[in-house]
């Protein structure tokens, strides 16, 4: 469920936590697992499973994390534009996310195994749920639309030379018409903000650094380094990827660490071939 929604929804942290995490505690409360002595029983394994998932799905298509736009930006900076964004991104991150996304589910469930391994009545309660639910409402309709067009527009955008933020702000807007959001939920969506203020920022910043050579200068410092060391560019690759890994305990933001070091770890990638 969460891929169908991922590529209209470009955010992790509003998956993960804003809809999923919802849901695993509900199951987690009726199958009476709690943090503590009774985690194990089955909340440990789902909120780990869910959150390992949500890592691979934010790979798969561009607009499934935010980060994503960021690092073709900061190609494109280094001179490596990429054509065809959404497309050409789907292609190349598909086989390894849809790799990544079969085996989680194993692997946490061996490594974090769940005491209750078997639960014949969620499906019950789940339809009973849906039944009192009735059927959608003409406001749900809307939302279903809205970020059906949206995800249309950003894969097929640059045919008509529609870029992404303007299909976003095109979804935003019929929301806002349809009576979905109103400008005070637009407002109160601070962390929001915080983003679009700081990607504006970061990514002038960045095309600065490069025009003013101090990318350029740091990239052919750490490749000089490389070169001395007889490194390969395979070899270049997975120090790096390796690097990056461990560096992202020092960030609590996957935009904010591709913010601070893409560019550099990009160039350097490029100079080893």
């Amino acid at each position: 469920s969460e891929g169908i929604l991922s590529p209209s929804m470009p955010s992790s942290t509003a998956r993960c936590g804003g809809i999923y995490l919802p849901i695993i505690v509900s199951l987690a409360k009726q199958a009476g697992s709690l943090p503590g002595k009774t985690a194990n029983k089955l909340g440990a394994f789902l909120a780990q499973a869910q959150l390992q998932t949500t890592a691979h799905l934010s790979s798969i298509s561009l607009t499934g994390a935010a980060q994503n736009t960021l690092g073709l930006v900061l190609a494109a900076n280094l001179g490596h534009p990429v054509a065809n964004p959404w497309i050409t991104w789907f292609k190349a991150g598909l086989v390894p996310g849809l790799a990544g996304l079969a085996l989680t589910p194993y692997i946490v469930y061996k490594l974090n195994p769940p005491e209750i391994k078997d639960t014949p009545d969620a499906p019950k309660v789940a339809a009973k749920k849906i039944e009192e639910m009735g059927p959608m409402k003409k406001i749900e309709w809307m939302v279903a639309g809205t970020m059906l067009l949206t995800m249309l527009l950003w894969i097929f955008g640059d045919k008509i030379g529609m870029a992404g933020a303007t299909a976003a702000m095109v979804g935003i807007t019929l929301q806002m018409l349809g009576g979905v959001l109103t400008w005070q939920d637009l407002l109160n969506e601070k962390g929001a903000w915080d983003t679009l203020i700081w990607f504006a920022v970061l990514v002038a910043m960045s095309a600065q650094l490069k025009e003013f050579g101090l990318i350029g200068a740091l990239s052919a410092k750490v490749n000089a380094g490389l070169t001395a060391m007889n490194l390969g560019w395979p070899a270049v690759f997975i120090s790096l990827h390796v690097a990056y890994f461990l560096l992202h305990y020092l960030f609590a933001s996957q935009t904010a660490q591709l913010a601070a070091l893409g560019s550099a770890f990009l160039a350097t990638m490029i100079g080893a071939g």
